[in-house]
């Protein structure tokens, strides 16, 4: 039976009221769920600072420790009679980040943290090296006693033998000398692309050294460690000795290296190359490539980072 016309009105009515009902469900859900995943973000952040808060203050405590113990290791090298130079560096570089502001990113604190683990292991190796110079200093100390007498006697012969032994050497010792010649400087990036200077971050995966040893009549075929240090603009060598670097002595010093092989000079203008992973970018500016061996540089280049 069909509606009369004083029901159709009511029927309109009580559609039209439905749907805004409906209407004002779905706006309310819409809210409710936005609010939802503002709340949520909000706490995500919220956790996400205090944990970067929470890894910023165990590694600042970290470095304060090992300002410490690169004060104690200072002491101890200088009464045994090492040298204290490397060391010193790297205490003046841990008292320049504890000054720092202490608001850093994820970012910074992984580059603090690396370096932490980078003076953890120079710590490490400075604990051998006091072991060394305490059993040297006592080996020293028992042969010098039995020594004296015979060596007071000899004194002259030896002191005019060892001058002609001087010059002799030091002229052999030039003119021996290795040279690194053809020196090339390569970024390698993920697909194994190589490209020359100026290099981008982005293609920068490896750093790619490659060269020959110049041919040297003089020289004696022998093995050689040679080393690559990679100095930034402000002088800083950069390194990791968890990837393979290490410490040399140039000039009387002790000085980091960023990486090195072991070879067997043979004359043969034999070519070496080096491939180095930072593991983080390189800050944009003009870099120098050493090359050393047996406490002499055998070459240099450039490159640099935009």
């Amino acid at each position: 039976m069909s509606a009369t016309p004083a029901e159709e009105p009511k029927k309109k009515s009580g559609n039209k009221s439905a749907i805004i009902i409906s209407l004002l469900a779905i706006i309310i859900i819409v809210q409710s769920v936005k609010i939802y995943l503002d709340y949520r973000d909000k706490i995500e952040i919220t956790e996400q600072k205090v944990n970067v808060e929470q890894e910023l203050g165990s590694t600042m405590q970290r470095l304060t420790e090992i300002q410490a113990e690169l004060d104690q290791k200072i002491v101890e090298i200088q009464k045994l009679g090492g040298n204290v130079e490397e060391l010193q560096k790297a205490k003046a570089e841990v008292d320049r980040e504890l000054k720092r502001n202490n608001q850093r990113n994820s970012k910074s604190i992984k580059e603090l943290k690396d370096r932490v683990e980078g003076y953890e292991e120079l710590l490490k190796l400075k604990d051998e090296e006091i072991d060394k110079l305490k059993s040297v200093n006592k080996e020293l100390f028992t042969e010098n006693r039995s020594l004296k007498t015979t060596q007071n006697k000899l004194s002259d012969s030896i002191n005019s033998l060892s001058t002609k032994k001087e010059e002799l050497a030091t002229k052999v010792a030039i003119a021996s000398q290795l040279k690194a010649e053809n020196v090339a400087v390569m970024a390698v990036n993920e697909k194994g692309k190589e490209r020359e200077s100026p290099f981008k971050n982005r293609q920068l995966q490896k750093l790619k050294v490659e060269f020959n040893i110049a041919e040297n009549n003089v020289a004696p075929i022998e093995g050689k460690k040679i080393v690559v240090r990679v100095i930034d603009e402000n002088g800083q060598v950069i390194f990791d000795i968890a990837k393979g670097s290490g410490t040399f002595i140039v000039n009387g010093k002790e000085e980091f290296y960023t990486a090195s092989q072991e070879i067997l000079f043979d004359n043969t203008k034999q070519k070496l190359t080096y491939y180095y992973e930072k593991g983080s970018d390189y800050a944009s500016g003009n870099y120098t490539i050493e090359i050393y061996t047996d406490g002499y540089k055998m070459g240099s280049a450039q490159f640099s980072v935009k």
